[in-house]
């Protein structure tokens, strides 16, 4: 690495600042600044880099965006302060920009997602027309950000066309919309606005909740103690199975939501049990596998297995829930996937502590539903 330093360095000051001939160093200057680890491992010389690499043109650009791909957080911070110091001088001095380039990188899928949103926004600082042409291509976009720009456009589309009184064009423009909508704000206008015209959406369908599940318990945590404690349904599940629970012989037993965002109420739907845990569990089908998103949300304490490995564990008690609050990255197999939920109540009785409920949606990057509801 000082070698490598040494030498970029050394072009520099035969080059005495300038920028051009620098075209054949830029992988070097990457390779220093991606190294740099977040106990600090590498950042003398990926500051020194990063420096060299502000200094370069506009033709660095594309190699810069490409080289967020496999960048953690603190490298790609540093690459963006690159990408940003170079576009701005390029487009300051009116100075030959990378555009055709830095579009076709940003379609491509394939790249970072930060990277390709980083390209993008500088682009439309030099080309005014690249959200007609672009945005209305990106509805099913890996990115969460092209979507929303995507449906964005649908939506004032839509409206436009309702107050024309173009009632069914607003209709196909809104169920468009919905094809690519994963943000809360944007789905809920787009069901209010079908419900206006008597249509209903499936939300559990649409963002990948599961709605069915089978529950035993209650099992003891008087204490918290529950948490490290091995019971009977974490080494099997057995669905005809009974067991010594916290109040007497527990089996499985179904619990089904029709609520909208697949909350699981156990408080009210079952008992608010308190000092206690339950084990929830559920089958999925894949068609394929497949790398998805498991994105849950309870205001209590958990555990989560995927056939039978531990994914995730939180021994954290009424901490708040909302939708999407924890995102764990899941690999399913082909065919019959287990999901195994423990969740615990503590014995706090304040108003704010009453909480004993849970969400799970299953969905890919961008927040689009991987397999449907359950």
């Amino acid at each position: 690495m000082k070698r490598m330093l040494l030498g970029i360095m050394l072009l520099a000051g035969i080059h005495g600042g300038r920028t051009d001939g620098f075209a054949a160093e830029t992988g070097d200057l990457i390779k220093a600044i991606k190294t740099v680890g977040g106990k600090g491992e590498g950042h003398a010389a990926a500051i020194k880099s990063l420096k060299l690499l502000q200094a370069a043109d506009a033709s660095a650009l594309p190699e810069i965006v490409k080289a967020f791909d496999g960048a953690g957080v603190l490298a790609a911070n540093w690459l963006r302060s690159a990408f940003e110091s170079v576009a701005d001088r390029a487009i300051t001095n009116k100075a030959p920009f990378p555009a055709k380039q830095l579009e076709a990188l940003v379609k491509d899928t394939t790249q970072d997602a930060r990277a390709r949103r980083l390209a993008y926004e500088w682009l439309l600082k030099v080309d005014s027309g690249l959200d007609d042409r672009l945005i209305p291509s990106l509805l099913e976009d890996p990115s969460a950000d092209f979507r929303r720009d995507a449906v964005a456009r649908l939506l004032s589309e839509a409206e436009t066309q309702l107050a024309a009184k173009k009632i069914d064009e607003a209709k196909a423009t809104y169920r468009t919309a919905l094809r690519g909508a994963v943000h809360d704000d944007q789905v809920k206008q787009i069901v209010a606005a079908l419900k206006k015209q008597g249509e209903t959406v499936d939300l559990q369908a649409h963002f990948g909740f599961l709605g069915q599940w089978n529950l035993i318990g209650p099992f003891d945590n008087k204490d918290k103690k529950g948490f490290p404690v091995v019971y009977p349904p974490e080494k099997e599940i057995k669905p005809d199975a009974t067991y010594k629970g916290q109040l007497g012989d527990v089996k499985w037993q179904p619990l089904k939501t029709d609520d909208g965002y697949g909350v699981i109420d156990i408080g009210k739907q079952l008992e608010n049990y308190k000092g206690s845990l339950m084990y929830a569990e559920t089958k999925v089908d894949s068609p394929q596998d497949q790398h998805v998103q498991f994105r849950l949300g309870t205001a209590n304490s958990w555990k989560l297995w995927v056939n039978g490995k531990l994914i995730f564990a939180r021994e954290e008690y009424h901490r708040g829930m909302r939708m999407d609050q924890y995102r764990l990255d899941v690999d399913l197999k082909q065919g019959q996937n287990v999901i195994l939920l423990k969740i615990l109540q503590n014995e706090q009785t304040e108003d704010w502590a009453q909480r004993y409920q849970f969400q799970l949606r299953i969905c890919d990057a961008a927040g689009s539903a991987a397999l449907g509801k359950n």
